[in-house]
């Protein structure tokens, strides 16, 4: 069984959000697409987020979880979820992570230490 969370470490570069995560093979994989609104949300309590931020991710809630993005819809090989009045894409990548795209994904951010 694969972890039940799963946690990388978006930061900006040239104004864009993106991540690396070598286990998977991703490097500065952005956000695009209503994506990085969402973001701006998730970290708007954290200073200096653009320098790197933890962000934890399920298909199933968890204690403390902050933003849930509901599926909306599948479009361009990636999936559209919503909240908070967005709407944002995630591109394939996501199938990195899960084996279908989940009805559900549960997030928290917090400040990289």
């Amino acid at each position: 069984m694969s972890n039940a969370i799963r946690l990388i470490f978006p930061y900006k570069k040239n104004g864009v959000w993106m991540f690396d995560d070598e286990a998977v093979g991703l490097l500065e994989e952005p956000f695009v697409a209503g994506a990085p609104e969402m973001i701006d949300v998730l970290v708007s309590g954290i200073g200096d987020a653009g320098h790197g931020f933890a962000l934890y991710f399920s298909d199933r809630p968890f204690p403390g979880y902050r933003m849930k993005l509901d599926w909306l819809r599948e479009e361009a090989d990636g999936n559209w979820y919503g909240a908070a009045g967005m709407e944002g894409w995630l591109c394939p990548a996501l199938f990195k992570y899960f084996d279908a795209a989940p009805s559900a994904i549960y997030c928290k951010a917090e400040a990289s230490k």
